[in-house]
C-alpha cells in the first residue's frame, strides 16, 4: 500500500508554519478553519482541500505554490515536459524586439489559423503538442504583427499569449502564467480590443483566486465589466461578461458569500439564454453548459459536496465540451465524492479524468490531493488506487 512521505502538502504546511514561527493554534486562528482540521491536515490525515490551502498561503503570505509543491518536476522530467517550458519563457520575451529580420513569416491567415488550432490543442489537453509547436509560432506571428500591424494580427498573438498561459498554468509555473497575462494585455491594447482586455482581467482574477485573495479577484472582474461598458452587445461581448460573471461565482463561493453567488449565477444565465453555446467565443466554453458546470463549482467551493454530487448527476455534458473543462468537471465530482465518504465513486472518477486528459489530471492539485486523501483513507489498497498513486508520485 502507498505511504504518504514528507512530501506532502500536509507536510509543508507544517513546514512554512515552524518558518513563521506561529503553533497550530496560532494559525488555526487566523484561517477560518479548526484546530482540529489543521492537525489532521500536517500530519495526513486529511486530504488539504483548495480553499484549504489557499486560506493557509494568504495567512502566511506566501506563495500556493509553496504548499502544492508546483510545479511537480519529477513528474515532468519524466514526461519530458520541463524542457519545453524554457522555450515559451524565451518567447514571451521577445515580444517588444519588433520584426525579426531573419525570420520568414507565413501569411496573416495561415498564422491566424494556427494560433486557433493551438487553442484547440489545450482544450483538448495535448499539452505537449501545444508547447512543442508555440515557441516558433509567437516568434513568427509577433514579427508578423510588427511588420504589418493589423487588428487581426494583433489578436492572434494575443491568443498565442493566452494559449502560453494556460499551459504553464496546468503545468504548474504559475510565474510564467502571470508572465503571460502581461503579454496579452500589451497585444490587446495594441488590437485595441475590449474585450480580450476583459478576457485577461477574468484570468488575472482567477490567479488571486488560487491564492486566497478574494477580494483583489473581485475588483478584478468588475474591472473586466468596466473594460465592456459602453460596447456593442454582439455576441462576443455578451460572452464574455457571462464568463466574468461566472468567475465572479466561484470567487463569492470559496468566500462564502451565497448571495453574490445567486446574484452572478443569475447575471450568467441570462447572458447565456443570449447567446446559447459560445464556446467558440475567446475559447471560454461560455454557454448554458458552464452555467451550470460552475453552478457545481459553486456548491464544491462552498463544502456543499451532497448537493454538489447531485448536481454531477444530473448534468448531461455535450459531446461537443471541451476535453479540458470536462476532466476539470471529473476532478472536482471526484473531490466531492471522496469528502462524502464514496471512495469508489471517487477513484472511478478519477480513473475517467486520467482517461479523458491525463496530462491535465497528473498535473492538477486537486487531483493529486484526492488520489493522496484516498490512499489515507484506504484499509487496503486495490490495485487501480495503487496504480493512480504511483502515477503521481506518492
Amino acid at each position: 500500500m502507498p505511504s504518504l512521505d514528507d512530501n506532502h502538502t500536509g507536510a509543508r504546511i507544517k513546514e512554512q508554519r515552524r518558518i513563521a514561527r506561529l503553533t497550530q493554534r496560532d494559525l488555526a486562528r487566523i484561517i477560518p478553519y479548526s484546530y482540529s482540521l489543521l492537525n489532521q491536515v500536517e500530519c495526513g490525515a486529511r486530504a488539504a482541500t483548495p480553499d484549504f490551502v489557499a486560506a493557509v498561503a494568504s495567512a502566511l503570505r506566501i506563495d500556493v505554490t509553496a504548499l502544492t509543491g508546483q510545479p511537480y518536476v519529477t513528474e515532468l522530467q519524466q514526461d519530458r515536459l520541463s524542457a519545453l517550458v524554457r522555450p515559451i519563457r524565451e518567447s514571451l520575451d521577445l515580444y517588444d524586439l519588433g520584426v525579426d529580420p531573419g525570420l520568414a513569416t507565413r501569411p496573416a491567415a495561415q498564422l491566424v489559423s494556427e494560433a486557433e488550432g493551438l487553442c484547440q490543442t489545450v482544450r483538448a489537453t495535448h499539452l505537449r503538442e501545444a508547447a512543442v509547436r508555440l515557441p516558433g509560432l509567437i516568434a513568427e506571428i509577433t514579427s508578423a504583427a510588427w511588420k504589418t500591424p493589423t487588428t487581426e494580427l494583433w489578436r492572434a498573438v494575443a491568443s498565442t499569449y493566452r494559449t502560453a498561459h494556460d499551459i504553464a498554468v496546468k503545468l504548474g509555473y504559475f510565474d510564467l502564467g502571470s508572465v503571460a497575462l502581461d503579454r496579452l494585455a500589451w497585444a490587446a491594447d495594441r488590437a485595441s480590443d475590449a474585450s480580450l482586455a476583459a478576457v485577461r482581467q477574468y484570468m488575472r482574477a482567477l490567479v488571486y483566486f488560487r491564492e486566497g485573495e478574494y477580494t483583489i479577484g473581485q475588483r478584478l472582474i468588475r474591472a473586466g465589466h468596466g473594460l465592456l461598458q459602453g460596447e456593442k452587445p454582439t455576441r462576443e461581448t455578451i460572452a464574455v461578461i457571462g464568463q466574468l460573471h461566472l468567475g465572479a461565482t466561484v470567487i463569492a463561493a470559496r468566500a462564502r458569500d451565497q448571495h453574490s453567488v445567486d446574484s452572478h449565477l443569475a447575471e450568467a444565465r441570462v447572458c447565456a439564454a443570449r447567446v446559447g453555446d459560445a464556446s467558440d467565443v475567446h475559447w471560454l466554453s461560455f454557454g448554458p453548459t458552464n452555467v451550470k458546470l460552475h453552478c457545481m463549482s459553486a456548491a464544491v467551493e462552498m463544502r456543499h459536496y451532497d448537493d454538489a454530487i447531485g448536481q454531477a448527476r444530473a448534468l448531461r455534458l455535450p459531446t461537443g465540451l471541451a476535453t479540458s473543462r470536462r476532466a476539470h468537471f471529473l476532478i472536482e465530482r471526484a473531490r466531492s465524492e471522496m469528502e462524502t465518504g464514496r471512495t469508489a465513486a471517487a477513484l472511478a472518477t478519477l480513473v475517467d479524468a486520467r482517461r479523458a486528459a491525463p496530462e491535465q489530471t497528473r498535473y492538477h492539485p486537486g487531483a493529486r490531493e484526492t488520489i493522496s486523501g484516498l490512499v489515507r483513507m484506504a484499509r487496503s489498497t486495490p490495485d487501480t488506487l495503487g496504480h493512480m498513486a504511483s502515477w503521481i508520485g506518492l
